[in-house]
């Protein structure tokens, strides 16, 4: 198995059910000679409340929050908001055949969105014990993962050019002091498109690996 190699697709706008179960099954039916894959998507509007949800932060699961739906998801983390706008990744990446940590992946998706940001003049940060990526004390990037079986499902959500409304419904990833930011807010040219190519340049250099498209 050539580990030098990542597949990536970009599925463009997608309901959320659709994509979670297509990234079960390709979870669940993978083999040692399945390269790992990133996906690139946006969602629908939808909530999503990982494992750590707790009651109190918004309404419970299949119940509608301002027309929105709100679903349970198998990811780590809290509740957070999904719409379109929003670039989405998931990392489907075999951790032990490419000899990772949970905790190396982390740091790996938090330099990729730190470094795409920097490359378009925005300076961004992480917080201790808080993962995502910040400007100013403003969170705009969310990070939510899930390991089967020493597989990667589920991965990060940045905010480019959205309705950040939504958020002001919740409390974001379970903080009740939590504001939201977005690309959109520091640079109002960069599109969807844009800011997907520096992502693929900088995984590419993170990972050590080629970053191949793969047709559908």
């Amino acid at each position: 198995m050539n580990n030098k190699i990542i597949f990536f697709r970009n599925f463009g706008l997608k309901h959320w059910i659709e994509m979670f179960n297509k990234m079960h099954f390709f979870t669940k039916t993978r083999d040692i000679y399945t390269f790992d894959e990133i996906w690139f998507l946006e969602h629908y509007p939808i909530f999503t409340q990982g494992l750590l949800n707790k009651r109190n932060i918004t309404t419970s699961n299949d119940n509608i929050l301002h027309d929105i739906p709100v679903v349970t998801t198998d990811r780590g983390g809290q509740i957070t908001y999904h719409g379109p706008g929003q670039q989405i990744l998931y990392f489907l990446i075999d951790l032990k055949r490419r000899k990772v940590t949970i905790r190396d992946l982390i740091n790996i998706m938090h330099n990729l969105i730190i470094e795409t940001l920097d490359y378009f003049s925005i300076k961004s940060n992480v917080k201790k014990n808080s993962p995502g990526v910040y400007i100013n004390n403003k969170k705009i990037c969310s990070l939510g993962l899930r390991v089967k079986k020493g597989f990667t499902l589920h991965g990060l959500s940045l905010n480019v050019h959205m309705d950040l409304t939504p958020f002001n419904y919740i409390h974001p990833c379970g903080d009740v002091d939590m504001k939201m930011t977005q690309i959109k807010e520091f640079n109002t040219f960069l599109t969807l498109k844009d800011i997907r190519l520096i992502l693929i340049k900088k995984l590419s250099q993170l990972l050590n690996v080629s970053i191949i498209e793969k047709k559908f």
